[in-house]
């Protein structure tokens, strides 16, 4: 019942952004019945329901190749009505103000068109003077007096009817349709640029960061021990195998002592998404390559990904830990795992070691944190939050998460997330570019 009513409630509210996206964009700036709001209304329609698809496709175990299909324009889509959004808001006053500003320069309402319009040449008509009273501005339901548009909330209350006059009568264009194109078009700009650099940043692969994290238990013979630190890969209809090779590229050019994978690696089943996977057999570091769930594995078939990781070569540390010579390395499975009954487990992991011994935990999402201070972990290696992904979404983030990205203490603790190599939904970030972190363990003794 409460998820029936937030979806209808996100619906409700996705309707009401594209109808006032469509008022400001398609309706004030385009002639009714021409070309451009033809397309501009199909668009309108058209993009949203692709984003709803994008969302929905794999759930609904549609094939693959449609998914693939749909999820490119749907979900870029979406981090495009984002910005969209977010830049038509601010612009909102700053089209007020100029409707203002030309009302008082010039009261016709009409801003000059090219000279053949002004003079009449070529119509074979004389030119109709701009100041005169059948000249008066143009203006659409709810434009007050002087020549201020009406606020968002008034445009989706009023009757949307009666249409703002694309052309003067004397030439040209109207006030209104003139400020609505040059505010439009620059808010369109801006959000296309965003998303823009934002998928290039995706699809041209993670940097590296690089963290020294002392361990007061880590032993002066493991001082400068580096782990990679790879989280959110988020391999799907999306990011493919090419993105799985960038990868393994960048984790391997840095020469690491480990590499910990540490969930959301898939969004897919295995028989879509095996050869996807294939490039991570190429990791290569001198004590091996670990995994541990995510999320979104359990939404995808978490005991088959398992499974396949380990025919790639790589560790699956599934409530359990491993003694590496100079400190001890557990991993618990995700908590999206106890509707499954595999949930994670602490006492399994890490509940009879030998405290005296430096301990690094792999675990998906930071909220595990205080259960990992209960069991004396030194070191607690997380990714999930994507950095927040797409700005603003770092507030979110840290409504759900005590530590959103980097390097925090509990306690005796220490947390460290990652932003994650990859990116799910649009192929986007804004604010959070992605990374491999490479971890390297200090020694005080050293």
């Amino acid at each position: 019942m409460v998820f029936a009513l937030v979806a209808l409630a996100v619906c409700a509210l996705l309707v009401t952004v594209h109808r006032w996206l469509w008022i400001r964009l398609v309706r004030d700036t385009t002639a009714p019945g021409g070309p451009a709001r033809r397309i501009g209304t199909a668009l309108t329609i058209a993009l949203p329901l692709l984003s709803v698809a994008a969302l929905t496709a794999g759930r609904a175990g549609a094939p693959f190749w449609l998914q693939q299909t749909v999820s490119w324009p749907g979900y870029l889509w979406l981090a495009v009505l984002l910005y969209l959004t977010l830049t038509m808001l601010v612009a909102e006053p700053i089209r007020a103000l100029l409707l203002r500003r030309l009302a008082h320069r010039d009261p016709s309402g009409a801003v000059a068109g090219p000279p053949a319009e002004q003079s009449g040449v070529g119509t074979g008509t004389a030119a109709t003077p701009a100041a005169t009273p059948s000249a008066a501005p143009a203006l659409s339901a709810g434009d007050g007096a002087d020549g201020t548009g009406p606020e968002p909330g008034a445009v989706l209350a009023a009757d949307a009817a009666e249409e703002p006059a694309a052309a003067a009568p004397g030439g040209g264009f109207s006030r209104r349709t003139f400020v609505a194109r040059a505010v439009g078009g620059a808010a369109a700009a801006v959000a296309v640029g965003t998303v823009g650099h934002g998928a290039y940043g995706v699809l041209r692969g993670p940097s590296v960061k690089r963290v020294q994290v002392p361990l007061a238990k880590l032993p002066r013979a493991a001082h400068g021990f580096r782990i990679a630190v790879v989280s959110d890969v988020h391999l799907g209809p999306v990011l493919g195998r090419a993105h799985a090779q960038r990868i393994v590229d960048t984790v391997n050019r840095t020469q690491p002592d480990l590499i910990a994978i540490v969930g959301d690696l898939v969004d897919g089943s295995v028989p879509d998404l095996g050869s996807a996977a294939e490039p991570l057999r190429g990791l290569t570091a001198r004590h091996g390559s670990f995994f541990v769930t995510g999320n979104h594995e359990y939404f995808s078939g978490a005991e088959q990904w398992v499974d396949h990781v380990r025919e790639l070569g790589l560790t699956p540390l599934e409530n359990a830990r491993r003694a590496l010579p100079h400190f001890d390395l557990a991993g618990v499975n995700d908590i999206q795992g106890e509707q499954e009954g595999s949930g994670p487990d602490f006492r399994a992991a890490l509940g009879d070691r030998d405290r005296s011994r430096a301990a690094v935990l792999l675990a998906h999402q930071p909220v595990v944190i205080h259960d990992a201070v209960k069991h004396g972990v030194d070191l607690q290696l997380s990714g999930h939050t994507h950095g927040g992904q797409l700005w603003p979404g770092n507030y979110l983030a840290e409504l759900a998460n005590p530590t959103v990205a980097g390097l925090e203490r509990y306690g005796d603790t220490q947390l460290y997330v990652s932003r994650g190599a990859g990116a799910w939904g649009p192929p986007v970030r804004v604010g959070a570019p992605s990374d491999i972190t490479v971890v390297e363990l200090a020694s005080y003794q050293a």
